[in-house]
């Protein structure tokens, strides 16, 4: 484990495992961490095939600096420039995971010279506004306002607490509003049976993306954790098909 500090004054944490080719590069969901099953199944996949691989903690995540309450999209995203632009060298591959997948869209219309393929799992982007903000009760907008942060049942494990300012920052990083062009291969993998992240939330990123070469693949059954045998070797697959399909 390396750590990066950033100029943001966030202490970054990540591992990074040498290859040849693109980077394959990992962005964990909201409150997850470098040390989850996809992330750490997917760098072992690299590694067997001979390429490059990074995985790391946003601020306020694992055992990067910061507090989750204090975060917000924006300052995920500047961890993830840093990344990019400090440890990685040459093409990237990018592989998001939930919110990662808001943050590859983010990298890639950010730094769309450095893409050259993507892969999302039960992508969420713009769910602060359209997940959280549009299924708050009056009474929740209310809290939220007056007292900063409401708390949301996890299925995982203690409740998630969102802060005013996750909404309201999330708002200037919006990206199923204005043109989103993906000009590189995409594949993007969501269950069915995912409560957190819809279908409909998968059919809309695919309509509304702009690109050449994107697919969706829909998996009866599978939840949002992604993370059974058959579904880790799907991800691996796609991360496959991506690299085949370089120009």
């Amino acid at each position: 484990m390396k750590f990066l500090d950033t100029a943001e004054g966030r202490r970054i944490a990540y591992n990074q495992t040498e290859g040849q080719g693109p980077t394959i590069l990992f962005c964990s969901g909201l409150k997850s961490d470098m040390e989850g099953t996809k992330a750490v199944h997917l760098e072992a996949w690299a590694q067997e095939q001979g390429y490059p691989f990074v995985r790391f903690d946003y601020s306020g995540h694992g055992v990067s600096s910061g507090a989750f309450t204090k975060g917000a999209i924006g300052d995920w995203h500047e961890d993830t420039l840093a990344i990019v632009d400090q440890v990685i060298n040459g093409p990237i591959i990018v592989v998001g995971s939930s919110m990662g997948g808001w943050q590859a869209l983010l990298l890639a219309k950010a730094r769309p010279e450095r893409i050259a393929g993507m892969v999302t799992i039960a992508a969420a982007p713009d769910f602060t506004e359209d997940g959280y903000w549009a299924s708050f009760t009056d009474v929740q907008k209310a809290a939220l306002e007056a007292e900063g942060h409401v708390a949301i049942p996890s299925d995982y494990d203690e409740d998630y607490i969102i802060t005013k300012r996750l909404i309201e920052e999330g708002r200037s990083r919006l990206v199923l509003r204005d043109p989103l062009s993906l000009p590189f291969p995409v594949r993007f993998l969501q269950g069915t049976e995912d409560t957190a992240v819809s279908t409909a939330t998968a059919v809309r990123l695919l309509d509304h993306a702009e690109g050449d070469d994107l697919r969706l693949t829909l998996v009866k059954g599978a939840d949002h954790r992604f993370s059974d045998p058959e579904c880790l070797a799907l991800i691996a697959k796609s991360v496959k098909i991506v690299l085949a399909r370089q120009k």
